[in-house]
Order: C-alpha cells, then sequence, then structure tokens
C-alpha cells in the first residue's frame, strides 16, 4: 500500500519536473509572441479617459480568456488526433508572423500618414464615446484572438512529441500567462501616466524627488511602448525564422556554418518580405480588377 503511494508521488514528481522544463522551453519559443502581444495591447489599451481605461482593460481581458477557452480545446483535439496539422498550422502561423513583422518594418521605413481617434476630444457625447470605444475593444479581443492562436500552437509545437497531460498543463500555464502577465503588465503600463501625474500635483518643492519621478514617468510612457513595439517586432521576426529553420530541412541546411539566431532572422526577414509582396500585389491586382468592373 505505501509503496504504492511512493510510486505515485514519483510519477507525480517526475510529470511536475517536465511540466516545469517544458514550460521554460516552451515560454522562451513564446517569447517573441508575448512581447508583440504586450506592445499591441498596451497601445490599443491607451487613449481612453483616466477613468476608462482599466474597465476597459478589463473588458478586454475577459475576451482574452473566452478566445483562450476557444482556442485550447481545439488545439489539444487536433495534438490528439490530428499531430500533423499542429506542424502545418505552425508552418502558416510563422508565414503570418513572418510578414507581420516585414510589414512593421516597412511602415517604419515608410510610414503612413494615420490617427488613432481618441476618446478624450472635446465635443464627443458620452454615447458616442461608449460607441467607439465598445468597437475599440471589439478590435482589440480580435487582434487578441488571432495572437492567442500563433501562442497556443507555438507552446504546442515544442510539447507535440510529449504525453497528453504534459501538453495539456503545459499549453494550459503558457496560455494564462499569455493573459494573466501581458494584460497585468499592460495595465501597469498604461497608468504610467497617471501615477506620474499625481505625483507631480502632489509635489510641493519643484526640484522634488517626486516631482521628478512624475515627469519622468509621463515622458516615459510613450518610449517604453515604442521600444516594446521594436523588440516584439525584432521577436517576430526570430520566431517566425526559427519555426522555419526548425521544421524545414531546406532553411535548416541553409546557412549551417552561421550561428542558429542570425540564420534565423535571416530566413525570417526574407520569408516575410517575400509574404508583405505578394500580399500587396494581390491587394493592388484586387483594387484594379474593382476598378475595371465598376
Amino acid at each position: 500500500m505505501a509503496s504504492g503511494i511512493f510510486a505515485i508521488l514519483d510519477d507525480v514528481a517526475a510529470l511536475l519536473d517536465d511540466v516545469a522544463m517544458m514550460s521554460k522551453v516552451a515560454a522562451k519559443k513564446t517569447a517573441g509572441i508575448l512581447g508583440d502581444d504586450l506592445a499591441v495591447n498596451a497601445e490599443k489599451a491607451s487613449g481612453f479617459a483616466s477613468t476608462r481605461e482599466i474597465p476597459v482593460l478589463w473588458a478586454i481581458t475577459k475576451g482574452s480568456f473566452l478566445n483562450k477557452l476557444i482556442i485550447l480545446p481545439i488545439a489539444f483535439l487536433l495534438s490528439a488526433f490530428l499531430p500533423w496539422a499542429v506542424t502545418i498550422i505552425l508552418i502558416l502561423g510563422g508565414l503570418y508572423l513572418a510578414y507581420e513583422g516585414a510589414e512593421k518594418i516597412y511602415e517604419f521605413l515608410f510610414p503612413h500618414a494615420h490617427t488613432q481617434e481618441s476618446l478624450v476630444d472635446e465635443g464627443l457625447t458620452e454615447s458616442e464615446i461608449l460607441a467607439i470605444e465598445k468597437e475599440r475593444v471589439k478590435a482589440a479581443i480580435v487582434t487578441d484572438f488571432i495572437l492567442s492562436i500563433e501562442i497556443v500552437i507555438i507552446a504546442l509545437g515544442t510539447v507535440v512529441k510529449e504525453n497528453l497531460t504534459t501538453q495539456i498543463i503545459v499549453v494550459t500555464i503558457i496560455a494564462l500567462i499569455a493573459t494573466v502577465g501581458v494584460y497585468g503588465i499592460v495595465a501597469l503600463i498604461v497608468r504610467m501616466d497617471e501615477a506620474g501625474y499625481k505625483l507631480i500635483k502632489h509635489s510641493k518643492e519643484e526640484n522634488s524627488f517626486s516631482r521628478k519621478l512624475g515627469t519622468f514617468l509621463v515622458q516615459a510612457l510613450p518610449k517604453v511602448i515604442r521600444a516594446l513595439s521594436i523588440i516584439g517586432t525584432i521577436a517576430l521576426i526570430l520566431v517566425a525564422g526559427g519555426i522555419f529553420v526548425h521544421n524545414i530541412d531546406f532553411f535548416h541546411d541553409l546557412l549551417p556554418s552561421i550561428p542558429s539566431i542570425i540564420t534565423e532572422f535571416v530566413v525570417g526577414l526574407l520569408v516575410g518580405f517575400l509574404c508583405l509582396i505578394v500580399v500587396v500585389g494581390i491587394k493592388k491586382a484586387w483594387g484594379v480588377m474593382q476598378k475595371t468592373n465598376e
């Protein structure tokens, strides 16, 4: 009896060790997407009135949890019955990541004029503000859904050869980190300027530490979001390149004498810009066809 209990405890301990090790591997693999997820959501959660930032962020967070509840069971079913489909989805996700990274680089080099609709502009009624807010929350949840698919599939790809129990635990942990961790950090980021304003407001002396800290927080917010965007873009290219290098033999043997991180970045960048050229070409051809039919 006692030996049976100890055997069960040994199995549980071994499972926990495997889960901890595989969770670390999966976290490293998904770090790029998590960074991009963080940058995207920090940008989408900003621009609201101060009193609405946290309620809006909570609404997006609930949407993110719902996204995970939809995606996780489908991913586990694929892993159990169609494991080869995970690799295919992983490569398709890599194409999307590479395209997204290349598009961001292109946008940085050749910026397009665009404006973000502000919810604090004067002249908007409460109903108009709530309507705009609702639309932006929906857009943020859709973006989260796409990124969540990428995170779950990449995490699943790292444990696809493990037993189903380990897969479920590891991928669920990563999914929870992707929601709780990312949106928790986003909440801190978007409140940086508000905390800074309060420090400035309650500072009695012009050169006091609290006033300097408050000014720093206010000025740092847009720079932090910008830095996250740049880091996230680089990480997207690396993650995409890593997917291609480790799952496609042609890319794996392409540059054997060069460090893998450089190979992954080069491959991700090249594939990304090829995808960008194809997408832009399709859009232009579609535009020409529409004008012809008018």
